[in-house]
């Protein structure tokens, strides 16, 4: 009920903190902040929702906002009672005494580091969370399943006809499309999923395929570029190498989503070795009907 209460404050007062989202999952809001409780603050699950069930209401509407702004934070604790925000980062204070006494104390330079290698994991695990989607993604969604038989994800198919039954920018086209990508549990994978879909839209944009005569898996679509991410891994002796990327006993243990390797999700989607580059290598591989000539595309 309390969450609920900031959401409609901040409804009401920065709406531009939901946009492109149509459904809030109160649930996986209340995971995240978990989730960013512990990896903050170096301190197991059951001691963050222990945290979050104690915090002030100061505290807490401040985390939500945070995690609404989709601005990097990190959360601290000190011992003064006062809750302040600087730039990007949340200090978060008054954590009781026997919680203090269990959480390890690092430098500023081994924060940073242990950020910025879990950044992009972060940011799919709070995006799909909070059931947010790229900018115009379900208008480019409709012209994409105007160009194919349908769309499978997670065994659910959204057909070509819902393209004759609604309009390209009708609310309800997109509610129905956020109601399959929903059934998607983890929210990491599911912005995956998104990020395949917003690859898949291009071929539609660039008027590159006229039809593609089948439904197109998703889900597939992912799982292949994962298999050559895993394979560019090995030539590079990447992260990966470390868990999944081994054909021997792995050196380390990997905190598997849906069956892909964390450094999968944690790779940003830009650049030689991003997920975006995996996507397109797998659309292009796997779809039948693209043209043999050079494709011309950007992702924006």
């Amino acid at each position: 009920m309390e969450l609920l209460v900031y959401l409609s404050m901040f409804i009401r007062t920065e709406p531009e903190l939901f946009q492109e989202m149509l459904r809030l999952r109160v649930g996986l809001i209340i995971q995240v902040m978990v989730t960013e409780l512990g990896r903050s603050l170096q301190c197991s699950a059951d001691e963050a929702s222990e945290y979050l069930l104690n915090m002030r209401p100061f505290e807490m509407k401040m985390l939500l906002r945070q995690i609404l702004s989709g601005k990097e934070f990190v959360i601290f604790n000190s011992s003064d009672g006062i809750v302040s925000v600087q730039g990007s980062k949340i200090n978060k204070h008054a954590l009781q005494h026997t919680m203090r006494d269990s959480i390890a104390t690092s430098t500023k330079k081994q924060d940073d580091a242990f950020d910025r290698q879990g950044q992009w994991i972060r940011r799919r695990r709070l995006d799909g969370a909070l059931n947010r989607v790229p900018m115009g993604f379900y208008p480019r969604a409709w012209k994409l399943l105007e160009r194919c038989v349908g769309l499978s994800i997670e065994g659910k198919v959204l057909s070509q006809h819902l393209t004759r039954e609604m309009t390209q920018g009708e609310l309800k086209f997109a509610l129905e499309f956020e109601h399959v990508l929903n059934c998607i549990p983890q929210p990491e994978y599911r912005q995956l999923m998104v990020e395949a879909i917003m690859v898949l839209t291009l071929l539609a944009e660039h008027n590159v395929v006229t039809f593609i005569n089948k439904v197109i898996s998703v889900d597939g679509l992912v799982q292949h570029a994962y298999k050559v991410f895993l394979d560019d891994q090995k030539l590079c002796n990447g992260d990966a190498t470390l868990c999944c990327a081994t054909d021997g006993v792995p050196k380390a243990q990997c905190n598997k989503v849906a069956n892909l390797c964390q450094h999968f999700y944690d790779s940003a989607p830009s650049g030689c070795y991003g997920t975006m580059t995996y996507l397109i290598k797998a659309v292009a591989q796997t779809v039948d009907d693209l043209p043999n000539t050079n494709l011309d595309c950007t992702i924006s």
